[in-house]
């Protein structure tokens, strides 16, 4: 079995080049239009995929070698939409002299055409400047090329699942072998920490005169996992070969023991997480967010924070401002305590969401507390001379959206206030601030994907 499996994947990689996305009308809205064109067409045989990969790899081998390559697979049935949120957030948390040594690399890998089109008319739509400066390539895999699991290609056990994860990754890995020094797999509904590659590229260079097959910058799964590119065939080689096995990330591990690095070299801080869950609501209160949940990241824009709780030399203030899973921590806080976020620049806010306590019981949260906006800024350092109070945190959470046209000014800060005294530890998990999507929307089409957070 292996060697046929091998010989499909050295030779029926399908791909979506990207000059087939960009010649997808921008303006393109009409469904019916697109599906009538895609029914004219009839499949591809096995032998057009061989040639246009062939193609599509001699022009991707003279392109100039970036230093990182981050890739991605996705597919509808994994997380819907996770894959716009990602891509955001990776060019968000990119400045732009880190994304002239990064290429991203994602596998669409999924048979369902329907989706397939949306994915592409919306990522082309979104990031064509980063697809037309041959950062960012798409590619995609057919069915008809990926083994069978037990004589079986159909069935959704658990095991035809991470078989197709691990099948799914080999194709991803197998391509961006020449793309880079380094690669690095991420999952298709992160955030991504603010100028990950300067952090990724300080970690590297420390390990310089150590050998490693494996840097862990998540302790989830397999995300977060950096290798050395020239790994990557063998990689390829070893997911093809135990495909049917066990889950990617415990191939991860067998894999990272035969090429002797026996134990995990964990990289703090961690620089990427899942989009944030709600581990303490209950199941109707999740669907409510689930539904509520928009389709980019926070932005978090430039800002400083400031408080007059008690600090420690451990967890600052700034850290329940950012967009990893670091926190402020303090303890014994008294009425009218607060932790202000004062923006660089005013700006139309269209959501507001700030979590207290630990992720998975709950605890520490701030048990009576608002959430106030405040405007007319004054003073240096400035600070806001007039705040409203947006909401009150229920189990120390609030997600509130904003109508900005409804405040008639602009939002310079966003303070957190504690209501009532109280005593041991308290956890600000996270301030998350999305600005108006319209202006991030056109920001994106303007190619500023890369403002940094």
């Amino acid at each position: 079995m292996w060697g046929s499996t091998r010989r499909c994947f050295l030779t029926s990689v399908g791909i979506l080049w990207l000059f087939f996305i960009l010649k997808i009308p921008r303006e393109i809205e009409d469904d019916q239009k697109m599906e009538t064109s895609s029914s004219r067409k009839t499949p591809r045989p096995l032998e057009d995929w061989q040639t246009i990969t062939f193609k599509y790899l001699e022009k991707i081998q003279r392109r100039k070698k970036t230093w990182l390559t981050v890739g991605i697979s996705s597919a509808s049935q994994w997380t819907p939409n996770g894959l716009l949120y990602t891509l955001v957030s990776l060019y968000q948390a990119s400045s732009p002299e880190e994304e002239k040594h990064l290429t991203v690399l994602v596998h669409l890998a999924d048979s369902d055409l329907l989706w397939l089109k949306e994915t592409i008319a919306e990522i082309s739509r979104l990031f064509s400047p980063q697809i037309l400066a041959g950062q960012l390539l798409l590619i995609h895999a057919p069915s008809d090329v990926y083994p069978s699991v037990n004589g079986t290609q159909n069935e959704a056990s658990r095991e035809e699942l991470y078989s197709k994860q691990n099948v799914d990754h080999a194709f991803l890995l197998s391509f961006a072998t020449n793309l880079s020094t380094y690669f690095l797999l991420i999952e298709d509904n992160v955030f991504c920490s603010p100028n990950f590659v300067t952090q990724i590229h300080s970690q590297v260079a420390t390990m310089k005169s150590s050998p490693w097959v494996i840097l862990e910058f998540s302790d989830i799964g397999f995300l977060g996992k950096l290798f050395h590119s020239k790994d990557l065939p063998q990689l390829a080689h070893f997911l093809l070969l135990f495909h049917q096995e066990k889950p990617l990330d415990k191939l991860l591990l067998h894999f990272r023991t035969l090429m002797v690095q026996e134990k995990s070299i964990i990289c703090r801080p961690f620089l990427f997480y899942y989009r944030v869950s709600h581990p303490t609501f209950d199941d109707n209160q999740k669907a409510t967010l689930d539904r509520e949940t928009d389709p980019f990241g926070p932005d978090n824009p430039p800002a400083a924070v400031f408080t007059d709780m008690t600090v420690s030399n451990v967890h600052f203030p700034w850290e329940a401002y950012t967009l990893d899973e670091s926190y402020f921590w303090t303890h014994d806080v008294n009425v009218g305590d607060h932790l202000t976020v004062i923006l660089n620049h005013p700006l139309n806010l269209r959501k507001v969401q700030v979590m207290t306590g630990s992720i998975m019981e709950g605890k520490y949260a701030l048990k009576k507390g608002q959430v106030e906006l405040g405007y007319d800024p004054e003073g240096m350092p400035q600070y806001c001379a007039s705040f409203f109070v947006l909401g009150h945190l229920v189990e120390g959470q609030l997600s509130q959206e904003i109508v900005p046209k409804s405040m008639g000014h602009q939002v310079n800060c966003v303070r957190l206030v504690a209501k009532a005294k109280q005593d041991g530890g308290l956890m600000i998990r996270h301030i998350y601030l999305w600005e108006e999507k319209a202006k991030k929307e056109k920001l994106i089409r303007d190619g500023h994907t890369s403002l940094k957070v």
